[in-house]
């Protein structure tokens, strides 16, 4: 996230939280597609991480980009952290290990988001090549040790770096060593809402699986397919994971609120400060917890919205669903992230397909595919199915779905020509996070370092 919310409605009732997350829903044909993908920043000269500060930095990239793009500067301090398009098509954003992010602007359709990843990777290009900076698509750091991760310079990172290992083994691994590629999609209603929410909770293992890229730790094999999704698994349960309650039926808003209300805060912004609140449940919060620790204690309408914002379950709701289930990767799949869950939940017919698929399966059955695939990937299974035939199915009706779309290109090419990295994945039955495997083991000779080199952008 670029920049945290400043709005000081008072809030007065929990109602009015449940009313914020329903302002969401709007007409299928306003219906937009928000791509969302992060890359690790190394020096090619030796793969080493690029740190915050200096001639050739993050901050030296963010300072570039803002000449060229002419966007506004975030600023945390003195210390620039992000830019934000004016208008609010769009944000550049560093995470806490200075991974290096792009928030699009919600466009129309594929073709337009694809288009947008390739015009920000050749302006990030042209100001980072004399830097001797490049960029890597994978999911999980291949090479560098905790220590060795630069750490970014951005208040409420300090706050969760002291309270990740207090609630799970991997929280810090979470910040300052993964990548993530997400799209953001929106909903009709609160029934929409509750529909895509079900049913990309239950895929979401499975795009888990089709993107794993995180076989690497500190230089060598890990076991794992996908280290993101392991890591995951146990970086901070109260607030990741799995939705119980969105799986059953009838899911609200009030019910995401109810479970929102419970989960221990990270801060509060008074006057540009950040007030460590992870002490505090936002619920607390409401009922005056904060009386007496800072001065204006009283709950507003942007604290709730940086609340939502730290708040990690495998599909997010705010006034749209973000699905967070895949690990980064290169930049074809930047466009087939979205492209996957576009077509699922943004046609009716694909929708109701890929429910018939999953509609017997119980939170149990997609509780133990999700602690199956960072290590099993499409080797896994759930109801007694294997994940790779239900990988093929998936797939499918997620192509039809882009078709029935019909948005075209210049070459009147549906969107559908965008699940071409997954058709290849289920073609070789073999996902980056094997090849890789397979390079390691053969051309590369046991070392990671090639990955830099054949993985960047």
């Amino acid at each position: 996230m670029a920049r945290d919310t400043t709005d000081s409605t008072p809030l007065t009732s929990t109602a009015e939280l449940a009313a914020y997350l329903a302002k969401g829903c709007k007409p299928e044909s306003d219906f937009r597609i928000g791509t969302e993908h992060e890359k690790f920043a190394f020096f090619r000269a030796d793969n080493s991480p690029v740190p915050y500060f200096g001639d050739r930095s993050i901050s030296a990239l963010l300072k570039g980009m803002q000449a060229k793009l002419g966007w506004e500067p975030i600023l945390d301090g003195d210390n620039i952290i992000g830019l934000g398009e004016q208008s609010g098509m769009g944000a550049i954003s560093i995470e806490p290990g200075g991974q290096f992010e792009l928030s699009g602007a919600p466009l129309e359709t594929l073709h337009q988001t694809c288009r947008e990843s390739n015009q920000h990777l050749a302006v990030l290009r042209d100001i980072a090549e004399p830097m001797g900076i490049r960029f890597l698509g994978i999911g999980g750091s291949p090479k560098w040790t905790l220590a060795e991760t630069p750490r970014m310079p951005k208040s409420r990172y300090d706050i969760m770096t002291r309270y990740m290992p207090k609630v799970g083994r991997h929280g810090l691994d979470m910040m300052y060593r993964t990548c993530t590629i997400q799209v953001n999609l929106d909903f009709s209603s609160e029934a929409d809402m509750a529909r895509k929410m079900k049913l990309s909770l239950k895929l979401q293992s499975l795009a888990t699986a089709l993107f794993a890229s995180s076989p690497f730790t500190e230089g060598k094999p890990n076991g794992l397919q996908s280290w993101r999704g392991e890591i995951w698994r146990d970086t901070d349960n109260a607030r990741s994971g799995l939705l119980p309650k969105a799986l059953g039926d009838g899911f609200t808003f009030e019910d995401y609120v109810e479970w929102a209300l419970d989960v221990p805060m990270y801060f509060i912004v008074r006057d540009g400060r950040y007030h460590d609140c992870t002490h505090v449940t936002f619920r607390q919060f409401m009922n005056g917890a904060l009386k007496g620790e800072v001065t204006d204690w009283e709950p507003n309408m942007g604290d709730w919205t940086n609340h939502l914002s730290t708040l990690f379950p495998d599909v997010r709701l705010k006034r749209y669903l973000e699905m967070r289930g895949a690990d980064g990767g290169p930049w074809r799949r930047i466009c087939a992230l979205p492209a996957f869950w576009v077509g699922l939940l943004y046609d009716e017919g694909a929708m109701a397909a890929a429910e018939d698929v999953t509609e017997s399966w119980s939170f149990e059955q997609v509780q133990a595919l999700r602690d199956a695939v960072p290590v099993e990937g499409l080797h896994a299974a759930i109801a007694g199915r294997p994940l790779m035939d239900l990988a093929r199915e998936i797939v499918k009706i997620s192509a039809e779905g882009l078709r029935q779309r019909a948005r075209l290109n210049g070459e009147g090419q549906d969107e559908s020509i965008f699940l071409q990295p997954l058709e290849e994945i289920l073609a070789k039955k073999r996902v980056l996070a094997e090849e890789l495997l397979a390079l390691y083991n053969g051309r590369w000779n046991g070392s990671v370092d090639p990955v830099f080199d054949e993985y960047q952008y």
